[in-house]
């Protein structure tokens, strides 16, 4: 017995398979959730799929699979491109076995609560094998994965994507774009006939990376209007694509971009894709939440409370001055940090970037006594150590390029462009990988490190394998995955941070194997406002490392008060990136406010969900978690400009209980109306502050005001509710 239909239910959302007469799956629906249905219902709704026959069209109807196929009259994208010499270029597969975990049965298969279904197919003319995995989360999030078996003879594979239909009211494509320092930067626009297309050849994710490419209808915002999105999981190079037709079908998907000639498969060997996702939401907030439900609910998602953070890097850059190093541990202990994270600068030869890369030595010209004094100190002081590594490049000024040149990244003979004075190792030749891992091994062993800061500071350009130049960025990908894995199978309870020049490997690939990401090279918070966001349209805030910057920029050179960078940090794994020593009395005390004052509510901020109001004015964005269960909320008012308008009246607050009692009271805030601005306490209900609102704040510009919400009847507790003062 053969399953006809399957539906996939979870958390609002519902996946409807068809798999009828031996065909690959088509998603018939993806999208709100279709509730109880039986086999008659879900016969008649995929039939309400098949399009009618329009003229100079193929006689049957277009079947779109979850792999579109050339054969059955699909004129877009193909999912399968690759040839055996110019044959089997086009296959038609057939399913041989459906597996859902259940019983087997002839007609519908409901798997509620999510599920997974894997199915097998073959082209016997074009000796091809396929196996596709689709599977819908507890949390509402649909992704799919394709492995392609060769049973013949040699085959070359150019490209194996996956897609979700689009139904005719999705219109509208929101992406990213962004550069070095201003990564994920919004961009919207309409889905007309032909390809949106979003490659990224960059060898990881990119700070321009399309990051979730989201296809809705018109105006939709984070609270309304129905949304579709697509992510790949993968760190290397990759491809986003939405695509409407003139016969108006459309599709969303995506997947690993190959370089040529990176996949040639000889009989019997296979390739697996990355896992693309599908994401459906009631706006972008329900869109987001999913994604983060679902990353919450993974085994290896960050349990205990995220460590409040100091790195070094802005505080001594490459001058690792030991008495220095010392003073900043002491002064972060005081303060209240419970993370020290020595950044670049500490080994062999690396006094700039220039040189010494490669080489995993720490410097005793620098560390006479190695980290061990630092180390000693730090942990003494009742923090965790962390280190900053770039495995993956290397300086041609180093021993290790020195040694062993073939182990350089390149192509045609020659080395690929220098960027930051660097070029990449080759961690897909073993003999670099096992360097490089038994290095690391020994450094993080030798100094009880917790925490490890990875870097990746430059694209792969020219990135093939010597002597012959084949190319290697699949290859590198999935060792640089292979590497994390094992670094914290040998030391359980080892953290590793996603940091690439920043933002650009943020993806739900590297995650698997990260902690966190480093959203940003750039600390101003007036630019980290719109980075943090919309990085939280992929990643829930604990896992989104957010500093208190020093007050003059490192990247802008803009000078913001010590309010605006600490409540612009407040709502993600909370730092330091700062020269504290150079900190005044009150600068100090502010800061220990701000660390207490997020460490009582951190339970909340990195468990509730988020809610992201859509603007009443561009120079007022209001953001914030609301418990999951309701009884509480914090929530922002960011004042980033000066508007046309002052004051702006009245901002609505949603996510909470319409029949619960709030009372809304102001924990940090600046006044600047000569007055009290705004009631120090208000009680509403859930439905008036998500209908009425509150009357927004007299502020200057640059400026953050929190505000505590819980339900009137309820006492808070201790990881919630506060003593503390509004910050002054």
């Amino acid at each position: 017995m053969r399953p006809d239909l399957i539906h996939l239910t979870a958390d609002g959302v519902s996946a409807l398979l068809d798999v009828r007469r031996g065909r690959l799956p088509a998603l018939v629906h993806w999208g709100a959730a279709l509730g109880p249905i039986d086999l008659a219902d879900a016969t008649a709704i995929a039939l309400t799929d098949v399009r009618p026959p329009a003229p100079s069209s193929p006689d049957d109807p277009v079947r779109l699979a979850v792999l579109p196929e050339q054969h059955t009259g699909w004129l877009g994208r193909p999912g399968l491109s690759g040839s055996r010499d110019g044959e089997s270029w086009s296959p038609w597969f057939r399913v041989t076995e459906v597996r859902t975990g259940t019983a087997d049965a002839d007609g519908l298969i409901t798997l509620s609560g999510g599920g997974r279904v894997e199915l097998e197919a073959s082209d016997d003319t074009a000796q091809l094998g396929l196996e596709l995995v689709i599977e819908l989360s507890a949390a509402g999030v649909l992704r799919a994965a394709a492995t392609l078996t060769n049973r013949g003879a040699t085959y070359r594979l150019d490209d194996l994507s996956l897609a979700f239909p689009l139904p005719a009211r999705a219109h509208e494509v929101l992406d990213f774009g962004g550069r070095w320092a201003k990564e994920r930067t919004p961009q919207r626009g309409p889905l007309n006939v032909g390809i949106h297309l979003r490659e990224g050849r960059r060898g990881r994710t990119g700070p321009d990376a399309a990051t979730l490419l989201t296809v809705g209808e018109a105006g939709f915002g984070f609270a309304h209007g129905e949304v579709w999105g697509a992510h790949v999981g993968f760190s290397g190079n990759h491809r986003h694509y939405a695509e409407r037709l003139s016969s108006g079908e459309q599709v969303i998907g995506g997947g690993e971009l190959l370089l040529p000639g990176e996949i040639v498969l000889e009989p019997g060997e296979s390739y697996r894709t990355p896992w693309v996702y599908g994401v459906y939401g009631d706006g972008l907030d329900d869109q987001a939440r999913r994604l983060h439900r679902h990353l919450r609910a993974r085994p290896q998602h960050p349990r205990r409370p995220r460590p409040v953070t100091l790195n070094v890097w802005e505080a001594v850059y490459f001058d690792h001055d030991l008495p220095k190093l010392l003073a900043l541990a002491e002064r972060a202990a005081t303060v209240g940090v419970e993370r020290y994270v020595l950044d670049d600068g500490w080994f062999r030869g690396r006094r700039t970037d220039r040189a010494g890369l490669g080489d995993w030595y720490v410097d005793d010209e620098v560390w006479p006594d190695g980290l061990t004094p630092l180390v000693d100190h730090v942990t003494a002081l009742g923090m965790e150590f962390g280190l900053w590594f770039e495995p993956e490049m290397v300086n041609a000024d180093s021993d290790l390029a020195r040694a062993h040149p073939e182990w350089i990244m390149q192509t045609g003979g020659r080395l690929p462009v220098e960027a930051r004075h660097q070029q990449v190792l080759n961690l897909g030749i073993p003999e670099a990988y096992a360097y490089v891992r038994d290095r690391m091994v020994q450094i993080i062993a030798e100094n009880d490190v917790r925490y490890v800061k990875w870097d990746h500071n430059r694209d792969l350009v020219d990135a093939g394998t010597a002597p012959g130049g084949a190319p290697g960025v699949h290859e590198q990908t999935l060792a640089a995955y292979r590497l994390m894995a094992e670094l914290k199978e040998r030391f359980p309870g080892l953290e590793i941070e996603s940091c690439s020049s920043g933002g650009a490997r943020v993806d739900l690939g590297v995650i698997e194997h990260t902690d966190r990401v480093w959203v940003s090279d750039c600390n101003d918070p007036f630019e980290r406002q719109e980075m943090m966001r919309w990085t939280q349209q992929l990643l829930p805030p604990e896992l989104l490392g957010a500093h208190i910057a020093s007050p003059r920029s490192h990247t802008t050179h803009r000078v913001h008060d010590l309010g605006f960078r600490a409540g612009s940090a407040f709502f993600g794994h909370f730092g330091i990136e700062w020269d504290i020593t150079r900190a005044g009395d009150s600068e100090l005390d502010q800061l220990t406010e701000w660390i207490a004052l997020h460490k009582q509510y951190r339970e909340l901020l990195h468990h509730g969900e988020l809610v992201r109001m859509d603007p009443i004015d561009p120079t007022l964005w209001v953001h914030g978690v609301v418990a999951p269960d309701k009884r509480a909320a914090l929530f922002a008012f960011a004042f980033l400009g000066r508007s046309d308008a002052a004051p702006l009246g009245r901002a609505t607050l949603r996510g909470l209980d319409d029949g619960t009692r709030y009372r809304v009271a102001l924990l940090t805030g600046e006044d600047s109306s000569g007055g009290q601005p705004v009631p120090a306490e208000i009680v509403l209900p859930g439905r008036a502050l998500r209908t009425v609102g509150v009357q927004v704040p007299l502020s200057h510009p640059d400026t953050v005001w929190l505000f505590r919400v819980e339900a009137e009847e309820w006492a808070v507790g201790q990881a919630v509710k506060g003593t503390l003062p509004a910050l002054q």
